[in-house]
């Protein structure tokens, strides 16, 4: 058997009720809210692409400048990191730099959203928006 009210339209009195009355809900407050909390990050990210960090390795024998949009700005490998004997260091040397910078945008991204008030998003990709 089929219920004869599953084809109905919701009563908008019933609407505004179950939402917590006629004047419930302030969708215009809640969107300005949104936008508002759209424009912090938007900020926040601009900030945030502004700042550079250093990773480092080795003592500082490798440094990798990396602003907070992702973006490599410099690498820089001392004259003695450079063995040619063993390459395999300089190499492990470099990575460990890159991860140094990855993780220290990954903390610049933490605070910067908990200082919006917002939880961290995991980093999307390495940034939000």
């Amino acid at each position: 058997m089929s219920d004869p009210n599953m084809n109905q339209q919701p009563d908008p009195e019933d609407l505004a009720a179950a939402l917590g009355g006629a004047g419930g809900l302030d969708f215009g407050a809640i969107l300005e809210q949104a936008q508002a909390v759209q424009q912090q990050m938007q900020e926040a990210q601009e900030s945030q692409a502004a700042q550079v960090v250093t990773g480092s390795a080795g003592g500082g024998k490798v440094t990798i400048e990396m602003t907070g949009a992702g973006e490599y700005r410099n690498v820089s490998i001392a004259p003695d990191a450079v063995d040619p004997e063993d390459v395999e260091l300089l190499e492990e040397l470099v990575l460990a730099a890159l991860r140094d910078a990855g993780a220290q945008i990954a903390e610049l991204q933490e605070t910067t959203m908990g200082e919006i008030g917002l939880p961290d998003m995991g980093g999307l990709g390495g940034l939000l928006g």
